[in-house]
């Protein structure tokens, strides 16, 4: 496993145990996240720098209950790991509740901070109106 795939597992650790501060702290300060996502996901959008960042872990705190992360394959290049995975959500504030697959791909720097990163999820399977 090299340094991509390392940082984008910390990630994801942080993620499942509600450590927003550090997911922001293996981000660079010019850090560029996007979530493309339709059909009103109300975190959808790129984000620039750290406390935009913050900003959309809080739009998706504020739309959905994470009730099960799976992240179920890394594929590494030399700069950058994608994953593959599942996630079971609870919508808010009506709780329908729904599995969704998606991708993520977490893009380096020379410093060994993620510069980059994009997401993208079944929203038509999770968002459905």
């Amino acid at each position: 496993m090299g340094k991509a795939t390392e940082m984008l597992r910390a990630a994801y650790a942080g993620f499942m145990t509600g450590n927003i501060p550090a997911i922001v702290e293996l981000l660079g300060d010019d850090v560029e996240w996007t979530y493309m996502a339709k059909h009103g996901v109300p975190y959808g959008g790129t984000y620039r720098g750290k406390q935009e960042v913050l900003g959309f872990f809080k739009k998706l705190s504020e739309a959905a209950q994470i009730v099960e992360f799976e992240p179920k394959e890394f594929f590494e290049g030399p700069s950058h790991c994608a994953c593959v995975g599942r996630t079971k959500g609870r919508a808010l504030p009506d709780g329908a509740v729904e599995d969704t697959d998606w991708i993520h791909i977490a893009v380096m720097n020379d410093a060994g901070k993620i510069s980059r990163w994009y997401g993208t999820e079944d929203t038509a399977a999770r968002w459905k109106k």
